[in-house]
C-alpha cells in the first residue's frame, strides 16, 4: 500500500491530541462551538500552512477578537487559554486560529497595526495563578454592569451601558453602551473609576452588535447570524423588502435588536437580477374581453397574475412574462388579442403539475366525506345501571349453569 494513503488512513483513526480543557471535546480545525463568531480551520491538516505565519487570532468574551504575533514560538493549538499583551497588564483569551488563515482574515477585517497602537505579542500559555484571577474578575463583571446603569442613572445620562468585560488580570474594565445620541460621559467616567478601582475605557455599539455580544435564537428557528458567522454590518433598508415581494410589516421584518433583519439582504441580488427580465408593471393590458392591471409577480418563476379590476382581486389570470411581452407588442400596434391566456396555455398548464405528475392521481381529497355523511351520526348512549341491579344481574350469572353437565343436572 502506498504510504501517503496509508497515512490518511491513520490519520482517521488516531485522534488528535488534546492541548487544554477547552480543546478537550472538539473536533479537527475548530474550538468548541459555544463561541461566537466561530471559524472552521479548513488547512489545520497542513502543517507547511501553519508555519508559514506566526500571528494568532485570539478571541475574548462575546465577539471581541484580537490578533497576536507568537514571537516566543510556542506550540500553539486550538482552544488553548493564552495571556496576551494588554495596554495595561495582560489580559487571557482562547486561540481560535492560527497559521496563514489569520492573515486572510485581517485583510478581510482590514485590521491595522497603527489603529490598534502595533502588533502585540503571545506572552506565554495561561498558568494556573492566571486563570484564578480571570475568573475573580469575570465574576466581578455582572455586579459591576448592574451598579453602572444606577450611577448612570443618577447622573441623567440618556445611555444604556448593556455589557461590560474585564480584562484578564482585573486592572481594566470595557462598558459598552447604547446612547442615541451623543453623550458627555467624562463624568461617568470619573465617578465609576473611584468606584470600581480600575482603568475604564467606554464603547459606543449599535443595536445589532449588542445583539450579537448577547446572543439568541432567531425566528427562523437557527442562532442569530451577528453572533453566529456575521463580524461586518451593512444597512438594511425597507427597499430591500420591496425588491422581494416582502409585505412592509414592522413586526416581521424587525428582528431582536428592533432594526430590519440582515437577512434581507442576502438574496435582494438574485431579485433585483431577476426582475430586470420581466415587463413593467404598470404597463396595462389591453384585451378585447377587458383591461387588465398587474396583481402580483412571481418573479423567478417568470410568472405574473393580472386582475380586471385596478383595486380588488377580480378575475385573476396569471400568464408567463413572453404572453405579458407579447400582448405589450400587440397592444403597441393598436390590436387586441381575444383573450389574455393563449389557446395553448390552456392545455400546457393542464398538464403540468406539481412535480411531474398529480400526487392525488385525479381524485379530490374530500371523495371520502361523502360517505361519512351518510352514516348516521348518532352514536347510542351506554345504559346507566343501577348498582343493585347490576349486583343481581352478577348473581344470576354465578347461579346459571353452564355447559353439558348443567343440562345433565337439569
Amino acid at each position: 500500500m502506498d504510504k501517503e494513503v496509508l497515512s490518511d488512513k491513520m490519520a482517521d483513526i488516531v485522534p488528535l491530541k488534546t492541548v487544554t480543557v477547552r480543546n478537550t471535546k472538539s473536533c479537527k480545525g475548530c474550538t468548541p462551538h459555544n463561541n461566537k463568531l466561530h471559524i472552521y480551520d479548513w488547512l489545520h491538516d497542513f502543517p507547511e500552512f501553519q508555519a508559514l505565519s506566526k500571528m494568532v487570532e485570539v478571541q475574548f468574551k462575546n465577539t471581541r477578537k484580537g490578533y497576536f504575533i507568537n514571537s516566543n514560538d510556542l506550540e500553539l493549538q486550538l482552544g488553548d487559554l493564552v495571556a496576551v499583551e494588554s495596554t495595561p497588564g495582560h489580559d487571557i483569551g482562547t486561540v481560535t486560529l492560527t497559521g496563514k488563515l489569520v492573515e486572510l482574515q485581517m485583510k478581510k477585517y482590514n485590521f491595522r497595526e497603527e489603529a490598534n497602537g502595533g502588533l502585540k505579542r503571545v506572552y506565554r500559555i495561561a498558568r494556573p495563578a492566571d486563570l484564578e484571577k480571570y475568573e475573580q474578575a469575570k465574576a466581578r463583571e455582572q455586579p459591576t454592569m448592574i451598579r453602572s446603569r444606577q450611577i448612570a442613572e443618577e447622573l441623567g445620562l440618556q445611555m444604556k451601558i448593556g455589557d461590560v468585560e474585564y480584562q484578564g488580570d482585573g486592572n481594566k474594565a470595557i462598558f459598552y453602551y447604547i446612547a442615541d445620541e451623543r453623550v458627555d460621559f467624562r463624568e461617568l467616567i470619573k465617578v465609576l473609576a473611584s468606584e470600581f478601582r480600575v482603568k475604564i475605557e467606554m464603547k459606543q455599539i449599535g443595536a445589532r452588535q449588542e445583539a450579537g455580544r448577547i446572543g439568541g435564537i432567531g425566528p427562523c428557528g437557527r442562532e442569530m447570524c451577528c453572533s453566529k458567522w456575521m463580524p461586518s454590518f451593512v444597512s438594511v433598508s425597507t427597499s430591500s423588502a420591496r425588491y422581494q415581494d416582502i409585505s412592509i410589516n414592522p413586526q416581521k421584518l424587525a428582528g431582536q435588536c428592533g432594526k430590519l433583519k440582515c437577512c434581507l439582504n442576502y438574496e435582494v441580488d438574485a431579485y433585483v437580477e431577476a426582475q430586470r427580465s420581466l415587463p413593467s408593471r404598470e404597463i396595462i393590458l389591453q384585451t378585447k374581453d377587458a383591461d387588465f392591471y398587474h396583481f402580483k409577480t412571481d418573479i423567478f418563476a417568470g410568472l405574473m397574475t393580472y386582475s380586471s379590476d385596478k383595486f380588488n382581486a377580480s378575475n385573476l389570470v396569471t400568464v408567463s412574462k413572453d404572453r405579458v411581452f407579447e400582448i405589450i407588442a400587440m397592444n403597441k400596434k393598436g390590436q387586441k388579442p381575444l383573450r389574455l391566456i393563449a389557446d395553448g396555455d390552456d392545455k400546457t398548464r393542464n398538464e403540468k403539475t406539481f412535480a411531474g405528475g398529480d400526487i392525488l392521481e385525479n381524485q379530490s381529497i374530500t371523495r371520502f366525506d361523502d360517505d361519512r355523511k351518510n352514516q348516521t351520526n348518532k352514536k347510542r348512549k351506554p345504559r346507566r345501571r343501577r348498582p343493585d341491579q347490576s349486583q343481581g344481574n352478577k348473581n344470576r350469572q354465578d347461579e346459571r349453569p353452564t355447559g353439558k353437565s348443567g343440562e345433565k343436572d337439569a
